[in-house]
This record gives C-alpha cells, sequence and structure tokens, in this order.
C-alpha cells in the first residue's frame, strides 16, 4: 500500500455514509482515516453479518466490502442486496483478485473491483465514479433528456412542437386523431400522450383495426355474451371494457366498417356500450386516441369514412412529421436506436464509421423512423470489435449512398470543366468517359472498386469500356 497516497473526493458527492466491511482491522482505519480526509462520513464494520445489521437501520451512499470475510463471503453480501433489490453502490476489494472473480462480482451486480495492495488514489477514483453514476442514474429517473418526450427522440422544431401539443392534449379527455405516413411512430406518441395523462396508471390497450376481420370487429371492440354466435361458447370482454378507465389506441381506424364506425362515434358519445348479444348497454369510461395513414377526407368523399365521426375526431388532430422533414434529429435517432439494440443484444457500440453515419444520413427513408430502426437492429447484430460499418448497413442503404456519392462526383468534375473557361465544351459523354478513366487509374484498374465509386454494376462499367 501507497502510504503517501490519499483518496481524492469531495462530500458534496453525497451526505450519506460509505459503509466498509473490512475484517484487517489495519486496513478498515486506514480506509476509514483516507475517506474521512476526502469529506465522506464513514461507518466500518468487519464481517458481512455486521454490514446487514448495519443497512437495516442505516441508509448509505456504497458499500465496499473484502471478498474474503469470516462467514458469509464478500460476494455474498451482494448477491444478497441485489436479491432484496438493493440497487447501492457497491466496490468489490480483495488480494486474490482474477479476471474470472472481478467479472462474477460484475454480473452479480458489483460497480467496481479493486485488488490488494490497494492504491488509496484507485479507490478514490472508484468512489468518485460509482456516486457519479448514481446521481447520475437518479436525474435520469427523475428528468428526461432534453429532445425526448416518453422516449420519442427529436430535437428539431417540428417534433418539439408535436411533443408541446400532445404535452397539452393529454391533460384533456377529448380523443385525438394522430396522422402520419407509416413507419412515423403513430403507436409511440399514443403510448407517451397516455403516460402523460391522468390515466398513465390505467390500462393502455392498442389495435390495428386493419389486422382484424370485418365479421369479428364489432365482437372484438364491444365484447360478446355467450351464445350470441356460432362459436361464441362463454362471454368475452371486449376492448372497451379492457380499457375502462385507460386508453384505446385505434391504429389505421380508416380501416374500420362503415357500420362499427357508428358503434364507436355512439361509444364516444354517450360512453355507453353493449356487447354482441347483451339485453343493455353498459357504462364505459375510455379515452380515445386513433391514428391513420390514409387521408380521410378523401375517404369521407369516397363513402368510406363516416364524416361526424372524423368531425368528432379531428378536433384534436397531431401530424407526425415524416423523417425527411426531420433531418435534424436522424443523427439523434441513429445514436439513441445503436444503444438501445446494443443494449438488448449485450454488446458494446464504442464507434461508428463516418461513411456509415454519413449513409444513413443520406438516406430518404420512405418508410420512415421504423425503417431507419429496423436498419440500424440489422448493422448492429452484424458489427464487431465495438464498430458500426458500412458493410453492416442494408445493401439498399448502401447502393443509395454509392449513387449520391457518384452523381456528386460527376457534377463536381463538371463544375471543373465549365470553371475552366473552355469555349469548346465536351459532350456529357465525353465528360463520362474521362471520369470513369480518372476513377480507374485512381483505383490502379481495379474494375470492381471503380464499379463501386461510381455507384453501377460492375457489367455497365466493362459495356462503357467495351464501347470507347
Amino acid at each position: 500500500m501507497k502510504e503517501e497516497q490519499h483518496v481524492t473526493g469531495s462530500h458534496s458527492h453525497t451526505d450519506l455514509p460509505i459503509l466498509i466491511v473490512e475484517d484487517d482491522a489495519a486496513i478498515l482505519e486506514l480506509l476509514e482515516e483516507e475517506l474521512q480526509e476526502a469529506g465522506y462520513r464513514t461507518l466500518g464494520v468487519g464481517s458481512a453479518e455486521e454490514a446487514v445489521v448495519t443497512l437495516s437501520h442505516s441508509e448509505v451512499a456504497l458499500v465496499i466490502s473484502d471478498v474474503r470475510l469470516p462467514g458469509m463471503s464478500g460476494m455474498q453480501l451482494l448477491e444478497q442486496l441485489r436479491h432484496e433489490g438493493s440497487r447501492v453502490g457497491f466496490i468489490v476489494i480483495t488480494a486474490f483478485g482474477t479476471i474470472d472473480q472481478a467479472v462474477e462480482a460484475l454480473k452479480i451486480g458489483a460497480d467496481d473491483f479493486l485488488t490488494k495492495p490497494l492504491d488509496l488514489e484507485s479507490v478514490g477514483e472508484a468512489i468518485f465514479r460509482v456516486l457519479e453514476n448514481q446521481r447520475l442514474a437518479e436525474r435520469l429517473a427523475q428528468d428526461e433528456p432534453s429532445g425526448h418526450f416518453h422516449g420519442i427522440v427529436g430535437e428539431s422544431e417540428t417534433m418539439q412542437s408535436l411533443f408541446h401539443d400532445a404535452a397539452r392534449l393529454a391533460n384533456s379527455d377529448a380523443p385525438i386523431l394522430i396522422l402520419g405516413e407509416s413507419g412515423t411512430g403513430k403507436e409511440l406518441l399514443a403510448r407517451a400522450i397516455h403516460a402523460e395523462s391522468q390515466r398513465a396508471e390505467a390500462p393502455f390497450v392498442a389495435i390495428n383495426c386493419a389486422s382484424i376481420p370485418s365479421e369479428l370487429m364489432e365482437s372484438e371492440f364491444f365484447g360478446h355474451v355467450k351464445g350470441a354466435f356460432t362459436g361464441a361458447n362463454e362471454s368475452r370482454q371486449g376492448l372497451f371494457q379492457a380499457a375502462n378507465g385507460g386508453s384505446l389506441f385505434l391504429d389505421e381506424i380508416g380501416e374500420m366498417s362503415p357500420g362499427l364506425q357508428a358503434k364507436l362515434l355512439r361509444a364516444l358519445q354517450e360512453k355507453m356500450i353493449k356487447a354482441v348479444g347483451a339485453e343493455k348497454e353498459e357504462a364505459v369510461d375510455v379515452r380515445i386516441i386513433a391514428a391513420t395513414h390514409r387521408d380521410l377526407e378523401q375517404e369521407i368523399e369516397s363513402g368510406n369514412f363516416r364524416s361526424d365521426l372524423f368531425y368528432r375526431l379531428e378536433t384534436f388532430s397531431l401530424r407526425i412529421p415524416p423523417l425527411r422533414e426531420r433531418q435534424g434529429d436522424i443523427e439523434r435517432l441513429i445514436s439513441a436506436m445503436i444503444d438501445k439494440h446494443a443494449g438488448a443484444q449485450g454488446k458494446s457500440i464504442e464507434r461508428i464509421e463516418p461513411l456509415a453515419l454519413q449513409t444513413l444520413l443520406d438516406y430518404p427513408y420512405p418508410g420512415n423512423v421504423r425503417e431507419l430502426e429496423n436498419a440500424v437492429m440489422r448493422a448492429v447484430t452484424l458489427a464487431e470489435n465495438g464498430l458500426l460499418s458500412h458493410t453492416d448497413l442494408p445493401e439498399r442503404i448502401r447502393l443509395h449512398g454509392q449513387e449520391q456519392r457518384g452523381a456528386a462526383r460527376q457534377i463536381e468534375t463538371g463544375k471543373a470543366l465549365i470553371s475552366s473557361g473552355k469555349q469548346s465544351w465536351p459532350s456529357l459523354e465525353e465528360v463520362e468517359k474521362r471520369y470513369i478513366q480518372k476513377v480507374l487509374e485512381a483505383t490502379g484498374g481495379n474494375k470492381r472498386r471503380t464499379a463501386d465509386i461510381l455507384g453501377i454494376a460492375r457489367r455497365t462499367l466493362y459495356r462503357r469500356l467495351e464501347e470507347e
């Protein structure tokens, strides 16, 4: 142990004491002195059993425990605390440190792992790091990050305006109509509105109207009584009863039959429903959030959607912009999605290749956020060694990027020729030939690489070369 070193820290990190569990009295005394000098309060015990008693009546900021203790080990103490649901910070110290033991401690839930002989500066750094991580976790639990609305990412002006309107409407019980192209995240917004509302603790029930056969829709929505129709061998609750007190999300409401639209309108107006085969109506308390990618006004003109239901829903409508209208959000979305899917797969993605990022940023995403997320999930799955590379992206996105870069280079070549001031302009065909030759020279005659740079198939390149 390096006696001249001191634990660095600040009592501002926490007002709670640090519990030290160490059966070596000399080490326990030294650690307590060093931590107190650094501004921390401490509690010292000589066994895990004493630690359990102390923790039963005292709140602590952090536990520092030796692994080898008389009776219960430090690892067993950690395991017991995590089993009981305690998230108190925990640093394991041992004189018999091995990689396997470190990994095991971290799997059980340790926040850090130190070995004897202790370097007191390292102890101080570990304490600071664990307490800072705890503070950050608490802050994130209380305050959602900037640019987020219940998990939806969006810092662009259009998305911030949408979040503001959604938060205001959440406090009302009026029905809401969410408009947007497929893949924009209409259900995510519906869930966010529910989470923001006073109904947040009640059920959120989601159904895609396009997925229910028309002959079963009424039973699905309002339930049925036993014997109501062939196969109705027992009574069954519908979606309205399941969502009672909460929110019912009707995705693709434009697919709902006109007959059911009339019954939905009555349920909205009267807050009463009638199960199929039932004699009496029953009261329900459900907030309707509907969504569609269709132009409902056009559907009204075509006779497919009731105008009275549309006007009832459209009073409070929200439009989610397609991804092409929120370019400024794409990089942040990519980052959030990488973290999400890497975490789900137990992987660590530390970097994204610049070409991969630029390719993702340049793609138009006709499938909107859903398409971007699928692309990122695939790339994370294929990524190796902590790097998400260009080759991990779906082929259609890579090919679009090649076409974009090829077109940009051709434009720059044309600009250079024009700016040269020559009065005799070469034809487009001549410019193309010169450009192909330049790229071919730059690649040392590698036709595969040349075709990739030009964004064309190799057989197209061979044909162009044969034409010269």
